[in-house]
This record gives structure tokens, C-alpha cells and sequence, in this order.
């Protein structure tokens, strides 16, 4: 399984950014794709997932503000993050995951929100 995140970059307070992450090795419609973060000193957690089913979830702190997408025909999953605030700071990282096999991880994408 291969998660190439891109996308990721520094923006000032109010701006917005659109992570990508390209996957392969995986049958892509069958997994639900997600968005977690890690910001420093702190645990990982979930930003936004888009079940196989076309549910989507987001975190309290993103609702209204981040848009998950993905397109089954590319095998890519979108992250859109508009009024982005200094604590959205963080690498995010994509994943995926089907029934009956481990959450896969993406390497990666730095997302730095300036004040």
C-alpha cells in the first residue's frame, strides 16, 4: 500500500490550503480514507474520514471550516482547508483502511499556519 500525501505548506491565518493524497495497492473504493494530524506535543488524531460508503465524519474542531473529497476514478482522496487558525499547525497524515485489514499511513504532509 502506497498513501502519497501532497499539498501541505505554509499559509497565514485565514488562508486555505487543499492537501491530495494519491493511493495505490489497495482496491481504493473499498476503503474508507481519512485525514488524522499530529501537532507537536500532542497525540495524533482524526480530521476528517470519508467511509467506502460516502459517509463522511469530522472532527469538532474542523466542522465547517474543512471539506473532505475523494474520487474513486483517481484513487485520490482531497483535503480542503479554508479559515485555516494557527492551531491547525500539524503534519497530517492520510490513511486507509477496509474490513479485516490494518489502518495504512501515508508519509506525511507538513501544514504550518502562520499568525
Amino acid at each position: 500500500v502506497q498513501l502519497q500525501a501532497s499539498g501541505g505548506g505554509l499559509v497565514q491565518a485565514g488562508g486555505s490550503l487543499r492537501l491530495s493524497c494519491a493511493a495505490s495497492g489497495i482496491i481504493f473504493s473499498l476503503n474508507s480514507m481519512g485525514w488524522y494530524r499530529q501537532a507537536p506535543g500532542k497525540q495524533r488524531e482524526l480530521v476528517a474520514e470519508s467511509t467506502s460508503g460516502g459517509v463522511t465524519n469530522y472532527a469538532d474542531s474542523v466542522k465547517g471550516r474543512f471539506t473532505i473529497s475523494r474520487d474513486n476514478a483517481r484513487n485520490t482522496v482531497y483535503l480542503q482547508m479554508n479559515s485555516l487558525k494557527p492551531e491547525d499547525t500539524a503534519v497530517y497524515y492520510c490513511t486507509a483502511i477496509s474490513p479485516g485489514r490494518p489502518r495504512s499511513w501515508g508519509q506525511g504532509t507538513q501544514v504550518t499556519v502562520s499568525s
